[in-house]
């Protein structure tokens, strides 16, 4: 790493991080915490997983990320017909009939995957290799992908027809489920008035794919004190129904917990928020400030829940 310790590393990492809000705000209005949340993905080597109606801006706020980092980025519009081949890419045969294996789109350092949900479980499943293993196997031959890595994925909620909800195995791969909400009147009166002139913006690249993988080793080096380990992982005991360690809520109300994939995304996570923050140790707080994105996806509600419409975010709520 060029940096003479790792205090100084953490401070360049606080100053990266406020260079790249101050260009994605350029063009983003609004959702601050969206977009910490999706830089801390980043430097935590995770994928996010965008949820919202069309037309929040999902799709141009991971184009604005991409643009102001310096690595490659390819966007997949997921349809009914898309096929994995057209993710992975395949064998065709060259001119002097040999197979030769051409690329698709997931080789690439930022995969924008949108509306992921719009495509059948068969070509969502051709993502799970490339998440977890960061490679992709075609016709036996292992190839691996670049890093920096991420999959960074949109969604329309579920209730909107046309869709095919996300294996609960492809689900856990994502680092943080993201919400995205209307914006408010102020911040729609400003997005109208921006988006409706002539005046265009450009996305400076501040940081590159080198320095974005030694913030990730940085991250992974920043001590956790013990009473926050175990904070955290008592936080998704909590979640998991007829168990020792079982909320009230979680008995009654969930058919299913977090795995430990949510214990270690939160320590992860918590210790990036602190270096963001400015902090060089997370406390309880940092771990609270993004365990809703975190466990969001990885809780099943039951029957009992969803009658009497109590929502995984109020039972979250309850356990913090």
């Amino acid at each position: 790493m060029p940096y003479s310790s790792d205090v100084a590393a953490a401070e360049a990492l606080t100053t990266s991080y406020q260079k790249l809000k101050n260009e994605i705000s350029k063009v983003v209005i609004g959702q601050d915490d969206t977009v910490r949340l999706l830089l801390t993905a980043i430097f935590c080597q995770g994928h996010c997983l965008l949820v919202g109606v069309p037309g929040l801006a999902k799709t141009l706020l991971i184009q604005t990320i991409a643009g102001a980092l310096d690595l490659d980025f390819n966007r997949i519009q997921f349809t009914p017909d898309l096929m994995p081949s057209d993710i992975l890419g395949s064998e065709t045969l060259d001119q002097e009939r040999n197979f030769k294996f051409i690329k698709g789109p997931v080789f690439a350092n930022i995969i924008l995957a949108d509306e992921i949900n719009r495509t059948p479980p068969k070509t969502q499943s051709a993502l799970l290799e490339a998440m977890q293993e960061y490679s992709v196997t075609i016709a036996g031959q292992k190839y691996s992908l670049g890093r920096p890595f991420f999959v960074l994925a949109t969604q329309n909620p579920i209730e909107q027809e046309g869709t095919y909800p996300l294996p609960e195995a492809q689900l856990d791969r994502f680092m943080f489920n993201i919400y995205l909400d209307y914006p408010s009147y102020q911040s729609e009166l400003d997005i109208v008035k921006s988006t409706t002139s002539d005046k265009r913006y450009d996305v400076q690249r501040v940081i590159t794919g080198e320095e974005i993988r030694d913030f990730q080793q940085l991250v992974r080096r920043v001590p956790v004190v013990d009473n926050v380990v175990e904070y955290a992982v008592k936080l998704v005991h909590k979640t998991r129904p007829n168990t020792d360690m079982a909320s009230t809520d979680a008995n009654q109300y969930l058919e299913w917990g977090a795995g430990p994939r949510a214990s270690q995304a939160l320590i992860l996570a918590a210790k990036c928020n602190a270096l963001l923050m400015g902090k060089y140790s997370p406390d309880i707080e940092d771990v609270k400030a993004v365990a809703m994105p975190i466990l969001r996806h990885r809780v099943v509600r039951n029957f009992k829940a969803e009658a009497e419409g109590i929502s995984v975010e109020q039972l979250i709520k309850r356990l913090l």
